[in-house]
Order: C-alpha cells, then sequence, then structure tokens
C-alpha cells in the first residue's frame, strides 16, 4: 500500500487577548497548513519539484521546516546541542535535494515531531528571553513572529507546488 500524506485540520485561534496565545496560534496554523497542502499526496508527489531547474518540492519544504523548527526552538531557545538533522556533506540544500519519496512518511513524521518538540522548548521560555543568531540578539517572541513569516513564506510556494502536481487550490 502507498503511503499517503494524511489530512490536516487547521486549528482555531484567539485573535484578541495576550501576545503569547495569539502568536503561537498563528504558528500553530501555519505549521497546519503546510501539512494540509501535503494532505492526500504520496511520496512520489511530494517529491516532484515545482519547475525546472528549482529544487523546491512539497516534501523539501517539510524536511527544510523540520530542520528550522529544530534549529531556533530546540537548538537555539532551549541551548540543546544536536547533531545536524541532514547529511551535512551534501551541503546546506540536502533538506531540498537528498529526497526519497520512500522516505516520505519519515520525513513528514519528523517535522510533526519537530514540532511537538519545539512546543515544549517554546513552553519553558519566556517571550523576553534572548537568543543570538545571524541576526543578532533577539527575544523569543521575535523568534515566533520569524517562524510564523518563514512559514508564510514557504506556504505560498507550496500552494504553487500543490496546484502544479494536480491542480488543487483549495488546499
Amino acid at each position: 500500500m502507498t503511503w499517503t500524506a494524511p489530512d490536516v485540520s487547521l486549528p482555531e485561534f484567539p485573535l484578541t487577548g495576550d501576545d503569547r496565545p495569539m502568536l503561537e496560534g498563528f504558528l500553530a496554523w501555519h505549521r497546519a497548513l503546510l501539512r494540509h497542502k501535503c494532505a492526500g499526496l504520496s511520496g512520489e508527489q511530494l517529491a516532484r519539484c515545482s519547475v525546472p531547474p528549482s529544487n523546491l518540492s512539497l516534501l523539501g519544504l517539510v524536511r527544510h521546516m523540520a530542520k528550522v523548527e529544530r534549529r531556533w526552538f530546540r537548538e537555539r531557545i532551549a541551548g540543546q546541542e544536536l547533531g545536524p538533522l541532514y547529511d551535512p556533506a551534501l551541503g546546506p540544500d540536502a533538506d531540498f535535494e537528498d529526497l526519497d519519496p520512500a522516505r516520505a512518511q519519515a520525513d513528514y513524521g519528523r517535522l510533526t515531531e519537530e514540532c511537538r518538540l519545539a512546543d515544549q522548548a517554546l513552553a519553558a521560555a519566556s517571550y523576553d528571553d534572548t537568543v543570538t543568531a545571524r541576526q543578532g540578539v533577539m527575544s523569543v517572541r521575535a523568534v515566533v513572529i520569524h517562524m510564523i513569516e518563514e512559514y508564510a513564506q514557504h506556504n505560498g510556494h507550496a500552494d504553487l507546488i500543490r496546484e502544479r502536481i494536480d491542480g488543487v487550490t483549495d488546499k
């Protein structure tokens, strides 16, 4: 039997009140939206690149966001020392280029798990805590805003890739 990405419901979140529930609600919605755009597709479809010479694919975006979740939340915010998620010998784009449709279910599961672990790291942090990144010193609040922006950008890519795969525009 061929694995297909499961259906994902988009969560509701507050639009008023304190910034933490709103920001984390927006982040949860964008996380779910990327997985929602993958729903019903096989590993082969998820690994299909948008258009040459681009290496963008839905599976690449799933793998990339797992890496980004891990780096920002577990490594930077929680201070965990973790090895690379993908083979560093393959270069910085391994998340986009080292695709194997047979590993799509595992890659998808890795994103889900990295989000869960990221939520744990975030729950233990204050929004006023700081981390150091290429951009300089950032508050945890700024990291959450950056992650919303990162997902929003890639969800736009995912819209176009999904439409190219099967014509679906309502995912």
